[in-house]
């Protein structure tokens, strides 16, 4: 049976999007050294050779302009791309089922919440002037 309410979000979409909260996650500075720690130990997401065509496309499209993604999360992103490639042959043929499973594909890499969506320069927040 499927578990009651939203999944839990990653620390790191967590603190981009301004949601992370010391009583419930804990010190925010902790939180930022295990990201840290857990990208040097995956490493950057990178393109695989084999995408071409609407796979390349999607990959370039919502992988490629998510910051956030580490190569833990490489094969969800290459099953979302051949996903969208198999929609895009043949839309009419694709059921409903496989776009519950793109959904889902796309909930879990964080590209459905537009809180994510902001441009990462690096730079620390200003609390009393940055929304």
């Amino acid at each position: 049976m499927a578990a009651r309410g939203a999944k839990p979000k990653a620390a790191h979409l967590r603190l981009i999007d301004g949601t992370h909260r010391t009583a419930r996650h804990g010190d925010e500075s902790e939180a930022r050294e295990a990201v840290e720690r857990s990208v040097e130990r995956f490493g950057v997401l990178s393109r695989p050779k084999h995408l071409k065509g609407p796979a390349l496309v999607a990959w370039k499209r919502y992988i490629e302009p998510a910051f956030w993604l580490d190569a833990s999360r490489e094969p969800i992103a290459i099953a979302f791309c051949e996903l969208w490639q198999e929609f895009r042959f043949a839309p009419v043929s694709f059921t409903a089922a496989r776009h519950g499973q793109m959904r889902a594909y796309m909930s879990e890499l964080g590209l459905t919440d537009e809180r994510n969506r902001t441009i990462d320069d690096g730079k620390e927040k200003d609390e009393f002037f940055e929304d």
